[in-house]
């Protein structure tokens, strides 16, 4: 696993090389198919994260958001989002961040959560506890929160629910204490240090949310879709995260869904 870390650290190393010096500074970005934004930095960085873990385990797979997948039936396969939360970053919010998994199979046993402008980076790696360092206060752990009237819930932007998915969201916005928007993968990180308890999100492709598991679930958290069962590759886009187990019986009633825990 010390390789492993080692080798994802390098990858956002390099993105970050790659993505500061455009941030702020008017870099112009083209609508992708789906519509939603890419810009150089991220198709440069993407670039760069993969010619570093191409060269150290040749043999695994790449999944990256903008580039085709190399290697896809590998038994591992790393994950990548050059930028996550293009919007903020072209806009010029520092709450976009850099993502790098690895799936063993279909299971994320590491992740990294990198802000590369803040200089803010979380690991979370299979059976051991998450890591976050950056120059600012924070320490890697969930915090108890086992009410939803007290807790604070995050959602990158409402725009993202469906019709079927707006009353059941609703609901879980009047029992929190209150909500805020946007964040994009950031607010993953802020859960996993104990700021947010709850993030409901609908419509997460696997380079969004595959790094985050590991880094939310090694800090005590649990995440799930929103029927509670495990995310997988294929999965339908919709993420539930808590920082209290106890939040995740409660949030998923409220979204509408009636699976096992």
């Amino acid at each position: 696993m010390d390789s492993l870390i080692a080798a994802a650290e390098a990858a956002a190393d390099v993105a970050g090389a790659v993505i500061r010096p455009h941030f702020r500074a008017g870099v112009a970005a083209d609508l992708k198919s789906d519509q939603s934004p890419v810009t150089i930095a991220d198709r440069t960085a993407e670039q760069a994260m993969r010619a570093v873990l191409s060269e150290r385990f040749p043999e695994h797979g790449i999944i990256g958001e903008e580039f085709p997948a190399r290697n896809p039936d590998a038994r591992f396969r790393w994950v990548l989002d050059p930028i996550d939360g293009t919007r903020a970053f072209i806009t010029g919010r520092p709450v976009f961040g850099t993502l790098v998994a690895l799936l063993d199979g279909d299971t994320p046993i590491l992740g990294l959560i990198d802000q590369p402008v803040l200089g803010e980076r979380w690991i979370g790696a299979a059976g051991r506890p998450t890591t976050f360092r950056g120059p600012f206060k924070g320490v890697a752990g969930c915090r108890s929160c086992a009410a939803l009237d007290a807790a604070e819930l995050s959602c990158t932007t409402p725009e993202m629910f469906g019709t079927e998915d707006q009353a059941g969201f609703a609901r879980l916005t009047a029992a929190a204490r209150r909500v805020s928007y946007g964040g994009d993968c950031y607010a993953f990180g802020l859960l996993a240090l104990g700021q947010i308890d709850v993030i409901a999100e609908a419509d997460l492709k696997i380079w969004d949310w595959a790094a985050l598991l590991p880094v939310v679930e090694g800090a005590g958290g649990r995440m799930t879709d929103w029927q509670g069962h495990a995310l997988r590759p294929g999965c339908d886009g919709r993420v539930l995260a808590v920082g209290d187990p106890a939040l995740l019986a409660p949030a998923l009633r409220l979204l509408g869904t009636c699976g096992s825990v």
